[in-house]
């Protein structure tokens, strides 16, 4: 599967990022793969080359792109309970920086980025993202209704601005979604609201707690992975993109 570290324009500087595409000289669609706060790292790049696998150009922005090129700071190979609290107080600092206006920017620049890709096929994008991905994922599509067809979000925080924020949120999305949530971050009470407010703004959405699962679930190199959540999550995400992006 072919891989390259590219670097994109944005409007506060060049941001680095990671590729994977077929290798059939073919054009296919493409897909905004935000990271979790950990970036860009190995478990990242198998999930892309995995997805690109299916006949997917999948792009992975070093989101933290301000702050130095990806590893932004150092990881360990394993984060496990031990390292996560250093690891999360030096991310913090970032992940207060990057701000909605921040955000906005760097998905108009991500976006514009895929579409001129020559490998990548004309017509609409998916979005999909992990932890803080998939609250900047959400962001992406109700930034541009009319070039996301799928969003999907894991373990992201799409409730985190209340009632006003989500309302604001959710009601420019026209992009099919799907939602897979921790049981250690949503009670099937906030779950109810969440998927109400779904319905109320109109958005054509599947969104379900993932049993027993932990904040971070799908990623292999965390103490919270869990190999049957992962499995749920390309069950679910994959027949998405299927249904959304037209494939030549």
């Amino acid at each position: 599967m072919p891989s390259e570290t590219l670097h994109l324009p944005t409007p506060d500087g060049r941001a680095d990022a990671f590729a994977a595409f077929p290798d059939d000289g073919e054009r296919h669609p493409g897909v905004l793969m935000y990271p979790d706060g950990f970036g860009i790292r190995p478990v990242l790049r198998e999930m892309a080359r995995e997805l690109a696998g299916h006949g997917y150009f999948v792009l992975v922005p070093n989101v933290f792109h301000r702050h130095g090129p990806a590893p932004v700071i150092d990881l360990p190979e394993h984060i496990g309970e031990e390292a996560r609290p250093a690891v999360l107080a030096r991310l913090m600092p970032l992940i207060e920086a990057h701000t909605t206006e921040r955000v906005l920017r760097d998905a108009d620049a991500y976006l514009r980025f895929l579409t001129a890709r020559p490998e990548v096929a004309a017509g609409p994008l998916a979005v999909t993202g992990y932890c803080i991905g998939g609250l900047l994922a959400m962001r992406t599509a109700s930034a541009h209704p009319g070039r996301v067809a799928a969003v999907a979000g894991f373990h992201g925080p799409v409730t985190a601005d209340g009632p006003d924020g989500l309302h604001r949120l959710l009601s420019p999305i026209t992009a099919e979604v799907h939602l897979g949530h921790a049981a250690s971050d949503l009670t099937p009470e906030a779950l109810g609201e969440l998927n109400r407010a779904l319905d109320a703004a109109g958005v054509d959405h599947t969104s379900e707690i993932y049993p027993g699962t932990v904040h971070g679930f799908t990623m292999s190199d965390t103490d919270a992975f869990d190999a049957a959540a992962l499995r749920r999550h390309w069950d679910r995400l994959l027949p998405l993109l299927e249904r959304t992006l037209a494939h030549g």
